[in-house]
């Protein structure tokens, strides 16, 4: 066996021990009874230690510098790359930081939940507290080059500094503001009250399955299920979990939701069967990953094809809806209303709930603000961007799962693959085929497109090179502001 087979062997284990920790952690938001919290803290801990242990280790290290001698391909290349950049991050935290980071987020993840419930912010602060002290001292061991926080960019969009992303955002911040005013002021005469009404969760799940299957998502690869936050899991090659909320008077809330974890889902469907658990068989960067749930949910999900299409079956499992023509109807799902929910938000406004997150999280992680100030500064910074503060901490600075996983870094990526899911789209839209089968909401020729630029790269290729080799040119958020623009004003 080559050193670069047995490198490959050494990393493919290490997936193991990482996927059967998602899928505990998988059952975690699901259906694990609230008692066995301690002990799972304990098994997904132990895990993370082994996992760590067995990346970073004499005899890993050995068969990476031997596999970085030998002559490969490109894709090979890539591996030795990645495998190289995971090595040199992991090898620099003990494994005690590393089973106490996932101890303290299997707890702290608990305590939001219920704090959430309660809408009590000092039930999650001192967890929040530990979960940083931590994230801190990963960051002054990775290092870094200006700030705290690019060491944790870095784990969520690789190649990607703090100030790159604040450059973009500054420079969209004012076109953000002004088309998302000039969209809530045009909705002002639109009523979402239309679409409440009754709606039995199991038939939401029932046309969510319907429209998850239509638009290529695989059930006998992965399932649905129901939890707090939503969210999107791999388990393994064959294995794709998602998974929604459900309101019982509004059945947009979890099929959006769907539409949004399907895009994540098939992205991870498409990566190549053949390498998982190598760098090539996973997704390249969250900011790629957040392109496909946002072009599937909001390009797709929200346009006049989609719903002509679907409106009438909607109709059939929700009466309630039989009155109400096309137009109407999509006007309300359109609507934009700056509201206090970020995974409630419409296009128009959502952006606002990045930019107000970046900016606490980058404060937090540079010690310029203090855990116990963060309700006043998020409500403040609220006021600021929407004109109105949230009534209580469930729908201020609660709502979120990421601070709770020690996800500090995260909250940037949607914003940029907003970003990068207009970019897409209006490239894929320049071929004539996938045009004239979404005007007949025939999804099957984007998905290809998708499956051939995007999922099969793995993370061969770096975020922005990947944009390029794609589109023709990195990440340009004009795309997003255009697309806006075109759909709210």
């Amino acid at each position: 066996m080559k050193s670069y087979e047995r490198l490959c062997d050494k990393v493919r284990k290490i997936s193991l021990v990482n996927d059967t920790a998602s899928v505990l952690s998988w059952d975690q938001e699901t259906y694990m009874p609230t008692e066995g919290l301690a002990y799972r803290a304990k098994q997904i801990a132990w895990l993370a230690g082994n996992s760590h242990n067995l990346g970073t280790c004499d005899d890993f290290r050995k068969a990476l510098e031997n596999a970085e001698n030998e002559s490969l391909d490109d894709t090979q290349s890539a591996n030795i790359r990645e495998t190289r950049n995971q090595f040199d991050r992991s090898s620099r935290l003990p494994q005690d930081l590393v089973k106490k980071a996932s101890e303290s987020a299997t707890f702290a993840k608990a305590a939001w939940a219920e704090a959430r419930q309660e809408s009590d912010f000092s039930m999650f602060a001192p967890h929040l507290e530990r979960l940083l002290d931590i994230a801190r001292a990963k960051a002054d061991l990775w290092g870094y080059e200006d700030e705290p926080y690019d060491a944790m960019v870095e784990g969520y969009e690789r190649g990607t500094k703090t100030k790159e992303i604040a450059n973009i955002f500054d420079s969209v911040t004012n076109q953000l503001t002004n088309t998302a005013q000039a969209a809530v002021d045009k909705s002002a005469s639109i009523s979402s009250d239309i679409l409440e009404g009754e709606c039995p969760i199991e038939k939401q799940q029932l046309f969510n399955r319907e429209i998850a299957e239509d638009i290529g998502f695989e059930f006998n690869k992965g399932r649905i299920d129901t939890t707090t936050h939503p969210f999107c899991v791999g388990l393994g090659p064959c294995d794709t979990r998602l998974t929604t909320r459900y309101l019982l008077n509004d059945f947009t809330s979890s099929v959006f939701g769907v539409l949004h974890e399907a895009g994540h889902g098939l992205y991870e469907q498409g990566l190549p069967e053949t390498h998982h658990g190598l760098p090539s068989g996973n997704a390249v960067s969250l900011g790629i990953h957040e392109s496909q749930s946002r072009l599937w949910e909001n390009h797709i999900g929200r346009s006049r094809p989609f719903w002509t299409k679907w409106l009438p079956r909607a109709q059939e499992l929700f009466p309630h809806l039989a009155a109400i023509d096309l137009d109407t109807f999509l006007g309300a799902v359109n609507r934009a209303e700056k509201s206090f929910i970020r995974v409630e938000a419409d296009e128009a406004t959502y952006d606002l709930h990045i930019l107000l997150r970046f900016e606490i999280e980058r404060a937090m992680m540079n010690q310029e603000i203090q855990v116990a100030e963060i309700p006043d500064i998020w409500n403040q910074k609220f006021e600021s961007l929407f004109g109105t503060r949230p009534p209580d901490d469930a729908n201020g600075c609660l709502q979120d799962i990421h601070w709770a996983m020690g996800g500090l870094g995260y909250f940037a990526t949607y914003t940029l693959g907003n970003f990068n899911a207009a970019q897409l789209y209006n490239c894929a839209m320049k071929d004539t085929h996938i045009s004239s089968a979404f005007e007949r909401a025939d999804y099957l020729p984007m998905l290809e497109w998708m499956r051939e630029k995007i999922h099969s790269k793995g993370s061969v290729l770096l975020p922005q090179e990947l944009m390029l080799d794609a589109t023709g040119e990195k990440t340009n958020p004009q795309h997003h502001i255009d697309h806006l623009n075109e759909r709210f004003v």
